[in-house]
């Protein structure tokens, strides 16, 4: 990452995943902003008891710039800004199980990322597995988007959970 003035080039990366069913609107979300904070907030409603109903979880944490440098360097190896999300799957039209268009809402995914000029918003349907990204009708740039936001999730939930686990030596 090169340096501006003593400051890193402005980096943020923001993903979604939700949709709304019979458990109300059910989403995650992480959000990566250029000082190192991570945000993560997770509202499932499933199985959970009445008076817990519509507890959101939310959590908070500060990163190392080596983490904020490592989360970029996955966005840029996997070139998603070269992507254009026009042909992916909407949420408003997916693709059943057995191939059929169907026009009925189901969740959807957002990925914004933010490398110094250049902002870039990507929307689609929930993709559920491979099979949804092979049979859209751009499977390459589905399937970049797909990896890449397997990675992210992946890496950032367990840098928060890591965080919320660890307990510091008593001195």
């Amino acid at each position: 990452m090169t340096e501006t003035d003593g400051q890193h080039d402005e980096f943020y990366v923001r993903y979604y995943v939700g949709h709304r069913g019979k458990f109300g609107h059910e989403f995650m979300e992480f959000e990566l902003c250029p000082n190192g904070k991570l945000r993560y907030a997770n509202n499932s409603n499933y199985k959970t008891s009445d008076d817990r109903q519509n507890d959101m979880i939310r959590k908070e944490v500060y990163v190392s710039p080596a983490v904020v440098d490592e989360v970029k360097r996955i966005v840029e190896d996997s070139e998603i800004t070269k992507e254009d999300d026009t042909n992916w799957p909407t949420a408003a039209t997916s693709t059943t199980e057995r191939g059929e268009k169907r026009s009925q809402p189901v969740g959807k995914q957002e990925l914004e990322i933010k490398i110094g000029n250049e902002h870039i918003a990507f929307t689609c349907a929930e993709i559920k597995s491979l099979m949804d990204v092979q049979e859209s009708d751009d499977p390459d740039g589905l399937r970049i988007f797909y990896y890449l936001t397997q990675d992210l999730r992946c890496l950032l939930f367990s840098l928060i959970s890591l965080h919320f686990k660890i307990r510091p030596i008593p001195t």
